[in-house]
């Protein structure tokens, strides 16, 4: 780029943009190329409305048409409003102070630029945004006579049309992209589109945001390293031992069950907020599940194979490595429901086999599931189920997508604004790595959990659910469970997880974690952030539950290590390979280096 004179402000070099727009114009015609040969070999007729969300707001339309004077009401408050806005607008621009009508969440970053407050005609258009933000939320909350699922998702996709309308993700009224506009002659926008033509390459066609420096990152050498081996494989997941770091450790091996739509290492992501090297620091012989990213050969395993060659298998190679033949299980959000459907399977079969399990972020009531429930619904999942059919799994950029939009703000149009409009390079950072780390899942093993577990919520019936010939009874479970669950969790809601300390038939210890799925989970004693409660009363209302809580400061890690190795004693530290298990591999194995994208 050639800089000219002025204050910090360049302008492009002819040449240069001209080379750069032949680019970009190959690059586009070769994306639009493939993605039209893509779409001509889709077999059958597309589907433009896959999330059913046409007739959700045709219902929502007619509902709201049958009652005209509360949208009357509903246009004279806005009227009210903008008149308002005019009028404290007309006069700060005679140099008059006035307090604003409309105002933005204090935590709403898309604002956070000074601009936006002290230039009138910006702050005229954040306000006058956040105004229709607000009519049009309250015009489909204020809807009378819609079922309560077509209400959610008609607000859901309601604020998702919303955010998108953002005046902070467009260039003209953004302030920030302006003046970097300026100030680089537009090489911002010449950047960002090379970008958004990356991220087209790299999603084939859809739209893959880049969240992180991919780069900056490798499994095994900067996330992931806390030493160990694979010591157990099979179809579905590599069992990972790590090398004990104590002289002496817990007799009772414990065994992590993580979830498969991501991969296991968001807890070991580095040293420092790793709870696995945690634990074992604390002297736990720590195993943990590596699962597979299954392809289409895989597109027949269902829940049960998941169980049998899962957590039933790690028990028996554990011990095969150890000589012990109960382990601590831990299990996290889907693989908690898993470990849950375990308990229960060995409870019925009457194995013996986990001494006591603890359960991060986990559902087993899915009455209400909050916003996931959404996606879950007659129409979505034949449509799911067709699409997963051609290929025999879900792809993992979709999974990704449905949770990227419950914080979309966040995890899409915070992106949009950086790499496409600012023209930015996103930051690395390990946790957004993990999160674009997603999987792929097994056609019959994700229409069996939507279906069973989301959709008709069977896992709260007993013998609702039935794995490898066997009725599932949450109350036949009495395995004493440490139950943690997060205040401000988006995916698994705290007051839903509750409901297993009713149906479970064993001692239930209920803690409480304050953010969210992630970082209420991933919080080390050595950060000394966030807080918890712990209520030792067995009562039926969460709200109840809160209320006679004890706030407790930092992390609930120390609590759960006290409450596993109750009963406990020390035995020499087992190193992996000591036992009857050979190493197969050096952790952090094969499996889980496996991207799907």
């Amino acid at each position: 780029m050639a800089e000219e004179k002025g204050a910090d402000v360049k302008v492009i070099d002819p040449a240069e943009l001209s080379q750069a727009m032949a680019n970009i114009a190959e690059r586009s015609q070769r994306i639009v190329a493939d993605f039209v040969a893509r779409q001509a070999a889709e077999p059958g007729p597309q589907n433009f409305d896959p999330l059913n969300i046409g007739n959700a707001f045709m219902e929502m339309t007619a509902k709201m048409m049958s009652d005209p004077a509360k949208l009357v009401e509903a246009n004279l408050t806005l009227w009210n409003d903008y008149l308002s806005l005019w009028q404290n607008t007309a006069r700060r621009l005679m140099g008059e102070h006035s307090e604003p009508v409309a105002k933005p969440e204090p935590a709403d970053r898309r604002f956070k630029d000074e601009m936006w407050e002290e230039n009138e005609v910006f702050d005229f258009i954040k306000q006058s945004y956040l105004l229709s933000a607000r009519y049009m939320h309250g015009l489909v909350h204020g809807v009378e006579g819609l079922d309560e699922h077509t209400a959610q998702k008609v607000d859901f996709y309601t604020r998702q049309f919303v955010d998108a309308m953002a005046p902070s993700n467009f260039v003209l009224t953004n302030p920030e992209v302006l003046r970097t506009t300026i100030e680089s002659g537009g090489e911002n926008l010449v950047k960002g589109l090379n970008n958004l033509l990356s991220d087209l390459e790299r999603g084939k066609g859809k739209l893959s945001i880049k969240m992180t420096d991919y780069d900056a990152f490798k499994v095994g050498e900067n996330i992931a390293v806390t030493p160990g081996k694979v010591v157990y494989q099979n179809d579905l997941m590599q069992l990972l031992q790590f090398n004990p770091t104590t002289e002496t450790v817990v007799d009772r091996p414990l065994l992590i069950v993580p979830p498969w739509i991501n991969k296991y290492y968001i807890l070991d992501l580095r040293p420092k907020n790793s709870f696995i090297k945690w634990a074992v620091d604390q002297g736990h012989t720590v195993f943990v599940i590596s699962w597979v990213n299954p392809d289409e050969h895989l597109a027949a395993k269902d829940f049960g194979d998941y169980m049998h060659e899962g957590p039933l298998a790690a028990i028996k190679a554990i011990e095969q490595a150890t000589g012990h033949k109960e382990v601590n299980a831990v299990g996290y959000c889907l693989g908690g429901t898993l470990t849950v459907c375990t308990l229960a399977y060995m409870a019925a079969k009457g194995l013996p086999g986990i001494a006591s399990a603890t359960l991060f972020t986990t559902m087993t009531d899915f009455s209400e599931p909050g916003e996931l429930g959404i996606f879950i619904d007659e129409e979505q999942l034949v449509s799911l189920e067709a699409k997963m059919s051609e290929h025999g799994y879900l792809d993992g950029r979709d999974m990704a997508m449905t949770f990227n939009m419950l914080r979309a703000n966040d995890l899409i149009w915070s992106f949009v604004v950086n790499n496409y409009l600012l023209g930015k390079d996103p930051f690395p950072f390990d946790l957004l790595y993990w999160n674009s780390d997603s999987t792929r899942m097994p056609a019959a093993m994700h229409s069996f959990y939507l279906r069973k577990m989301y959709q008709q919520n069977l896992l709260t019936q007993p013998g609702g659910i039935q794995l490898d010939g066997v009725d599932i009874d949450l109350g036949k479970i009495k395995t004493p469970i440490y139950m943690l669950s997060a205040r401000e969790d988006h995916i698994a809601p705290w007051k839903s997880t509750y409901a297993l300390t009713q149906n479970s038939g064993g001692p239930v210890k209920f803690v409480l974690a304050a953010s969210g799925h992630i970082a209420g989970v991933v919080n080390p004693p050595a950060a000394n952030k966030y807080c918890y409660w712990t209520n030792n009363k067995k009562v039926k209302n969460p709200d109840t539950w809160l209320n006679g809580a004890t706030q407790m400061e930092g992390s609930w890690w120390p609590d759960w290590h006290a409450w596993a190795t109750k009963g406990t004693k020390p035995v020499p530290a087992r190193t992996p390979g000591d036992g009857k298990l050979a190493i197969v591999e050096d952790g952090p194995g094969a499996y889980v280096k496996e991207r799907a994208v």
